[in-house]
């Protein structure tokens, strides 16, 4: 039995009033809640959030980020390493976001990642629930988490997949889960986020390279950690809405994974909070967006910030967006090199498995600004 499973209530007790978003379950037919969402002007009241998490009134300002070129550090460019390091360790420090440049991903490759999403998202939904997610897992189709939470209900559908970097489980692994939940009809989509998946996985390796060495550790600890990373992809779309100033695409969150190389169309609608305030990230196809989630704050031991951010919606154009989440292999101790380890800072953070945290998110806690906390006050109870 899962040690979670006997902390269950605990947790519901617990934490009903520190997190964000109300996790009772829905009786209704989800299916039926996100056509009625395509089809009709209204927005149900499940989609509407409370008055202080709607999205600004007025355009927040952009967040003005410098971009890394991660060739020029890869280079190994003297003057370039110092820059690409300085301008990671100040933007993690304060916020946990940056972009790279010059990151050697084929843009055939990625112009074929969207127009494969225009092809899955534009299908029928009785087609899309094919892949339906099942509650407590965190591959498959989801047409606004409807199964999972009853309202704060986020503007969008997503796809969900593992993507495993160890032998022999990488050969064709997305390929296959796209088969079996699809149809054959679906080869050329399987082979695109295959190949998608295996060059993210080279590009995450790369930006640990550039982590490691801004926080002095050096460029192979976090590469070697993350070599035989169990990781996710997630393709989002959201749809248009009538009534963009009463809903989110995504809620105010910071991701648990370790990492997230996000790259999106030419819409917007990222927002990151910044200076206690939220900013809009300006669209760059060229870049790809990067930003830092709890598993990796806690190996930082708090140094870097897992970022807090959210997505809005519009009324004139969908968004798409791909986003690769790096985690580690499940079985790894999440656990900061002694290096990080001073008595300024002190150790912040517990040990855990990436697999108990990935559970924790999934069955038991809706991801928000304070997944982290939540998920350590539990592993403390579990010592008490």
């Amino acid at each position: 039995m899962s040690i979670l499973t006997n902390i269950l209530p605990m947790i519901s007790s617990s934490y009903a009033t520190t997190t964000m978003h109300d996790e009772t379950p829905v009786d209704q037919e989800t299916s039926l809640v996100f056509d009625f969402l395509n089809n009709n002007s209204n927005i149900p009241q499940q989609f509407i959030w409370p008055d202080g998490e709607k999205p600004c009134s007025q355009p927040p300002p952009p967040l003005h980020v410098p971009p890394i070129d991660l060739n020029g550090y890869l280079s190994g460019d003297p003057l370039a390493v110092s820059n690409a390091t300085r301008l990671v360790n100040e933007a993690c420090q304060k916020h946990g976001f940056f972009l790279v440049v010059n990151h050697g991903m084929d843009s055939k490759l990625i112009n074929e990642t969207h127009k494969n999403m225009d092809f899955f998202f534009g299908k029928p939904l009785v087609e899309k629930e094919r892949a339906k997610r099942k509650v407590g897992d965190y591959c498959g189709y989801a047409s606004s988490f409807t199964s999972r939470f009853s309202c704060n209900l986020p503007w969008k559908e997503t796809l969900s997949f593992r993507y495993s970097a160890e032998i022999p489980d990488s050969d064709h692994i997305v390929q296959s889960y796209i088969l079996n939940a699809m149809g054959q009809e679906y080869t050329h989509f399987g082979d695109v986020y295959q190949k998608y998946c295996e060059e993210m996985s080279k590009l995450s390796l790369s930006v640990m390279e550039l982590l490691g060495e801004s926080l002095g550790v050096g460029r192979a600890y976090f590469r070697e950690f993350f070599e035989g990373n169990d990781s996710i992809m997630r393709l989002n779309y959201y749809p248009l809405c009538q009534k963009p100033d009463l809903t989110l695409g995504t809620g105010p969150h910071c991701d648990p994974t370790s990492l997230t190389i996000l790259h999106q169309d030419d819409v917007g609608g990222l927002e990151v909070f910044v200076d206690d305030k939220w900013h809009s990230v300006p669209p760059n196809t060229n870049a790809f967006l990067v930003n830092i989630g709890d598993t990796f704050m806690a190996m930082s031991n708090g140094i870097y910030k897992s970022c807090l951010h959210r997505a809005v919606v519009n009324c004139t154009r969908p968004r798409k967006s791909l986003a690769f989440f790096l985690c580690p292999k499940k079985d790894k101790i999440v656990s900061p090199p002694t290096e990080l380890i001073t008595s300024n800072p002190p150790r912040k953070f517990p040990d855990f498995t990436w697999s108990v945290f990935l559970e924790f998110t999934q069955k038991h806690y809706r991801a928000d600004k304070n997944t982290l906390d939540a998920f350590v006050h539990w592993l403390q109870h579990q010592t008490c």
